[in-house]
């Protein structure tokens, strides 16, 4: 049953953008404007603004690159982007994403890893390294004759 309340939320979702990305396109052309002088004027890549258009952006990228690439967008058609919000809340709800990471705190090993107790053992040789050559040097100077 939950399976089928998400798939009928995405679908939801997915109407409300195409719907959204038809006003994007409508204004475009009602501009005389291509996807290449849009793309050269927000810096946004045809290939997104062609996803916005087509409602499926959500597809390519993150959620909140989205939102945003569909506010610049908005804006430089001139169109108001609040009011689009409010219009079609479900369109630009941001989907929860899945992070299939643990990272451990105040580093970026992860949890759990085999290695992650071995850090130790090379800066121990550093250091016995480090106080060999102290020990050697002090014995150059004694035999001649520094101290």
């Amino acid at each position: 049953m939950i399976g089928s309340d998400i798939d009928f939320m995405g679908n939801l979702m997915s109407e409300d953008l195409k719907r959204v990305g038809l006003l994007f396109k409508q204004k475009r052309e009602d501009l005389s404007m291509s996807l290449k002088e849009v793309e050269n004027s927000t810096s946004i890549r045809c290939g997104y603004l062609d996803a916005i258009e087509e409602g499926t952006i959500h597809r390519f990228i993150s959620g909140v690159y989205a939102f945003g690439f569909m506010r610049q967008y908005a804006n430089f058609l001139g169109m108001n982007f609040e009011s689009l919000v409010q219009e079609n809340p479900q369109a630009f709800r941001i989907p929860q994403e899945k992070h299939e990471f643990d990272y451990g705190i105040g580093t970026l090993e992860v949890r759990g890893s085999l290695g992650g107790g071995v850090k130790w053992l090379p800066n121990l040789l550093w250091a016995f390294a480090a106080a060999f050559v102290l020990v050697i040097a002090w014995f150059l100077a004694k035999y001649l004759g520094v101290f």
